[in-house]
């Protein structure tokens, strides 16, 4: 796939690469990691920097006694490798996984720096989702220290239910209902999101389940309208 038929299939795109240089637009490649895959690993050397098109992607920081700190997740449209370049430093930080399905455009680092360097426009868009970033990393930043397990599960679960149905916060329990929504990931996967040990969460969501904030269907947690509504109180 060429740059030009991905920003027909995701037009938002267009915002990001109207004014890449048309010898940039030939050096730039389209790659599809799928879910799951690695995207770029802590401590690599960053040689490109990518725009994300589509997809979901984690971010975790990976340390030397096996543990991982999962630091945020990200959806389309994104950059990859932008905190690197603009720090001007060599090597990436954190290491990427992608969620979903995650199409990228990668452009050659040192051809990416001229651009960045001579283009306000794309120079903006990239201190914008920089800066985005860091201002939903200082909102939260505490939380999962000075907050019990219990909320930090519900809080995790209401935002997610408000991600699937943005109407949710209008809908009242007589309204027409969205369908039950069921947590797919597992409870490591969960735990690394929440900064949570595997033994606190399972006591949380056993705590949680006996007190009817939602169903466990197959392990799974489960719940609908009216435990959205509850959690979010």
């Amino acid at each position: 796939m060429t740059l030009s038929e991905l920003e027909k299939e995701v037009p938002e795109l267009a915002d990001y690469t109207e004014t890449m240089p048309a010898e940039l637009r030939r050096l730039a490649r389209v790659k599809v990691h799928p879910p799951g895959g690695l995207i770029h690993q802590k401590d690599s050397e960053l040689r490109y920097l990518g725009i994300v098109a589509k997809g979901e992607n984690r971010v975790i920081n990976e340390f030397e006694n096996g543990k991982i700190y999962m630091i945020e997740t990200n959806k389309a449209i994104d950059f990859i490798g932008e905190v690197a370049l603009l720090a001007n430093k060599p090597e990436a930080s954190v290491t990427i996984e992608a969620l979903t399905a995650n199409t990228i455009v990668y452009i050659p680092r040192k051809d990416a720096e001229k651009w960045v360097n001579s283009d306000t426009h794309i120079l903006r868009k990239m201190a914008e989702r920089t800066a985005f970033k860091l201002y939903r990393s200082s909102y939260n930043n505490g939380l999962k220290l000075y907050y019990p397990p219990m909320f930090l599960v519900a809080d995790y679960l209401v935002r997610l239910y408000e991600q699937v149905f943005p109407e949710s916060e209008n809908i009242s329990g007589k309204s027409k209902a969205p369908r039950p929504i069921t947590l797919q990931k597992t409870r490591e996967r969960l735990g690394e999101e929440l900064g949570m040990n595997t033994k606190t969460l399972d006591r949380t969501i056993r705590s949680m389940h006996k007190d009817g904030y939602f169903s466990l269907v197959k392990g799974k947690i489960t719940y609908g309208i009216e435990e959205y509504l509850r959690m979010k109180e």
